[in-house]
């Protein structure tokens, strides 16, 4: 029981952080109806400019704040050069355009800092939390603890933000009818560039988390993508289901690579999810917390 009480744990802390990676998807989505598929590598070139700032001798708050600048210019760039030309235009041709887009700011990356894989230092050490281990002999890891938390506290602030703030309640309107925020006033390209330079933002930390527990290399791209399972069952349009659909991808993840890889190889962990979703959108394709869409003839 304590063995699966641990495995259970550490799955549920990587979902929290799988959750923080959606919700970067979630808030284009939401926004401008728009399917980023070059999140992920924006959560790689987040980690590989941070990186790459420490290398040229910036210490680490000067580093994050000019990979910071660089992911709010790039998510501003991406709109005024790639969403606003495509205004009213097929999800699909948007969709493409964001496939164009991934590689485009992989290459880029890569071109500028180089292609070599990198670590990443956060100061926190990947061990057991000692006094829990003490305490219950149960082994959670120190630097799990720490980034579930960090996505936590992040996504917490990011939800006050668009509950409370007036930007918050302009980015709902617009998520609801972008013609009825139109009659009111609300300035939607305004309203698309803060929402790409928040995904940056999102990005960036997502970078750093992942970045340090798994080194900045090309991979951490794929890495990003684990979230659309998390998307899928969540709901793309829903910051609460980005959380919860975190918390399942994640717990099921380890659960299924320690109760059932022994019996189909290994490697579970890469594609188990991605099952879960498939069999899921069988049964609710709207995911558990989306809304269901009815074309009325």
């Amino acid at each position: 029981m304590q063995f699966f009480i641990e495995v259970l744990l550490g799955g549920l802390l990587s979902g929290v952080m799988y959750s923080f990676v959606a919700l970067g998807f979630v808030l284009i989505y939401k926004a401008s109806g728009v399917f980023n598929f070059a999140q992920g590598a924006m959560v790689f070139a987040a980690a590989l400019t941070f990186v790459g700032f420490q290398e040229m001798g910036l210490p680490f708050p000067a580093a994050l704040l000019a990979a910071f600048a660089v992911m709010v210019v790039l998510g501003i760039v991406t709109e005024r050069v790639v969403l606003r030309p495509l205004v009213n235009q097929p999800p699909i041709t948007l969709f493409m355009a964001t496939i164009g887009l991934t590689y485009v700011i992989e290459g880029l990356a890569q071109g500028v800092w180089g292609a070599n894989v990198r670590g990443l230092e956060l100061g926190i050490e990947d061990v057991p939390v000692q006094w829990l281990m003490d305490s219950t002999g149960i082994g959670v890891s120190t630097f799990d603890l720490f980034g579930a938390g960090v996505a936590a506290l992040l996504v917490t602030l990011l939800a006050l933000f668009f509950q409370y703030t007036r930007i918050g309640r302009a980015l709902r309107a617009v998520a609801d009818d972008h013609q009825a925020a139109l009659s009111i006033g609300i300035p939607l390209q305004t309203i698309w560039r803060i929402v790409w330079a928040v995904a940056g933002f999102v990005a960036l930390v997502a970078g750093l988390i992942w970045g340090a527990r798994n080194g900045v290399s090309f991979s951490l791209t794929f890495t990003a993508l684990k979230a659309l399972p998390v998307l899928i069952l969540g709901g793309f349009t829903s910051i609460p289901g980005a959380i919860v659909g975190g918390l399942i991808i994640g717990s099921t993840e380890k659960l299924a690579e320690v109760y059932l890889g022994e019996y189909v190889g290994g490697g579970i962990d890469s594609w188990f999810p991605y099952v879960m979703a498939l069999a899921f959108l069988l049964v609710r394709p709207e995911g558990l917390f989306g809304e269901k869409h009815i074309d009325r003839v």
